[in-house]
């Protein structure tokens, strides 16, 4: 986020794309129409809530090195309205878009490594599978013969 915030990588604008310009870093993302941008104001506020969310993890006594980003949920909040006024004595709706961003984060632990025994290790066989090995008198399965 802070490449973008000075102008050393863009962002791909994939969805929202009428009206914004071409860049040559585009390319590089493989952005449809060379298509992207730097969109300062969300990078300014996304740094500023992973800062809080940082600081909220250290206040709740977890290790900020093995923080992960779990959850990122962002949704549209109810419209706030304004009005601009217009020539010939009109005036115009003048709305603002706000959201609710929701983050969570889990301390990531190191997990136990999974033993390669070969003799734990059983195939998985379909009914057919089976059946075509018991026609050429194979042994299936774990019984005893």
């Amino acid at each position: 986020l802070e490449n973008v915030l000075d102008f050393k990588q863009a962002v791909a604008f994939k969805r929202f794309t009428g009206g914004c310009g071409r860049t040559a870093q585009a390319k590089q993302l493989k952005a449809p129409g060379s298509q992207a941008g730097w969109p300062i104001k969300p990078t300014k506020f996304m740094l500023d809530l992973l800062k809080n969310l940082e600081s909220n993890a250290e206040v709740k006594g977890l290790d900020v090195d093995q923080l992960v980003l779990s959850y990122v949920s962002v949704n549209k909040s109810k419209q706030m309205r304004r009005r601009t006024y217009r020539a010939h004595g009109r005036i115009n709706a003048y709305m603002s878009s706000p959201c609710h961003v929701e983050l969570m984060c889990t301390e990531e632990t190191e997990g136990v490594k999974r033993a390669n025994d070969s003799e734990t290790k059983q195939l998985r066989l379909s009914r057919k599978k089976v059946a075509q090995m018991r026609l050429k008198g194979l042994p299936v399965g774990g019984g005893v013969e």
